[in-house]
């Protein structure tokens, strides 16, 4: 089978996947958010975890392109397309679960009509539209035929801290809420930056082994070896930030909070809390710590990929440790919102709940893959649209001046 066939089976199936998730949101705007497993209590769920994931994807991986021109790191210039189109790739997605999890797109206009600029959830709203804008224009720019340099020097100062603001402002819709004891930190903005750097780069490792592997867009041994090592440290980063959060929570012993850590220790979050810890931190820093393993595609590969599964177990726990009680406990507890209706009279169950639960439907999960699908049906897309249009001749020039920064940086030694 050639590689033809091998593409058209993969846009089959990642075809195929888009029309179920697109079918999925048609039925769930037409039954409700009932078909999901959101209830009174746990009111967020896949969708927002998968928003914030996808948030810190894509700010991650214009930090990295955007820090290349900034302080003019001749050798990550290499990686600065393919990391830009995934930061807007990522974004977009992003973006999408937010308008399946509200349930009627139409309530976006709510956003226009009823603004509360008071409220970091509007803040997330600006800076994310901002983000977006930005992060086109760098591409754009990047990818005319005779690309100005000063001009993507110029978006790079400005994509830079706004990569970092568009994940802190997102953290601060959790680290403000001084109800929810397990989100309530002045180091819920450095985690999420972290976090965000870590994943960013390695799913753009991720992309960029494929599109070396397949020929595509080739990379030297050595820049993956370069990169490998900066996720290390991203990795130590995100590991010291929360052992110092965990920390703090433990140390006072305070009653409600301990009982949210007990849910990350023994409790029903502990998989996502030890299999980030396991799989997003402790084993990838083994990993890339040691200068054998990064001269590897495979163990690149393999970190790359425990660190993207880790983060994302680490978006569930984050998300969940501070649902899972209410924060207006009552005699009997909160309602569950639900009731049935039997033949000859209505028959109320146990509606009433002192603890939350959520695990997603099959409506959501078609929904998630669908995103996730049609996000890499557009990466691929546009990856292929904007290698072609660009000339040979912008590329030898590319090709030359990284070399000349690259033999100054190198002479000043």
């Amino acid at each position: 089978m050639d590689n033809k066939q091998k593409n058209l089976i993969w846009f089959g199936i990642l075809g195929l996947l888009t029309l179920a998730g697109l079918g999925a949101w048609l039925y769930q705007m037409a039954n409700g958010l009932i078909v999901t497993g959101m209830r009174n209590i746990v009111s967020w769920g896949l969708y927002i975890t998968a928003f914030m994931f996808f948030v810190g994807l894509s700010a991650g991986g214009l930090i990295v392109s955007s820090s290349a021109t900034v302080f003019n790191i001749a050798p990550f210039k290499k990686v600065s397309l393919p990391a830009v189109l995934l930061s807007v790739v990522c974004v977009i997605m992003a973006a999408l679960f937010i308008v399946v999890d509200l349930g009627k797109p139409q309530r976006m206009f709510n956003l226009l009509l009823h603004s509360q600029f008071k409220s970091p959830l509007m803040w997330d709203v600006i800076v994310i539209t901002a983000y977006l804008l930005i992060s086109v224009l760098y591409l754009y720019f990047m990818t005319r035929p005779n690309p100005d340099q000063r001009k993507i020097r110029i978006m790079s100062r400005i994509a830079l801290p706004v990569a970092i603001g568009v994940h802190s402002v997102t953290a601060w819709i959790f680290g403000l809420q001084i109800a929810r004891v397990a989100w309530h930190s002045a180091l819920m903005a450095p985690l999420f930056v972290a976090s965000a750097l870590d994943s960013g780069l390695a799913l753009l490792l991720i992309v960029l082994l494929a599109l070396n592997r397949s020929g595509k867009y080739k990379v030297e041994d050595q820049l993956f070896s370069s990169l490998a090592g900066l996720l290390a440290v991203f990795v130590a980063v995100d590991a010291f930030f929360i052992g110092c959060e965990v920390l703090t929570f433990i140390y006072p012993g305070e009653e409600k909070v301990m009982n949210a850590v007990s849910l990350l220790f023994t409790g029903s979050l502990a998989p996502f809390f030890w299999g980030e810890i396991l799989l997003g931190l402790f084993l990838p820093f083994l990993i890339l710590v040691f200068a054998k393993n990064r001269a590897k595609k495979s163990s690149i590969l393999l970190a790359s990929v425990l660190i993207v599964v880790g983060v994302f177990f680490k978006r569930v726990w984050l998300l969940f440790s501070s649902f899972v009680f209410p924060l207006v406990p009552g005699q009997l507890g909160v309602t569950l919102g639900e009731f049935k209706e039997g033949v000859d009279s209505i028959v109320i169950p146990n509606i009433w709940a002192t603890a939350g639960s959520y695990s997603p439907t099959m409506i959501e999960g078609l929904i998630f893959l669908g995103i996730i699908s049609s996000g890499i049906l557009l990466f691929r897309l546009l990856f292929q649209g904007l290698i072609s249009a660009q000339s040979p001749k912008a590329l030898v020039r590319e090709n030359i001046t990284n070399r000349s920064n690259t033999s100054q940086v190198l002479g000043g030694k």
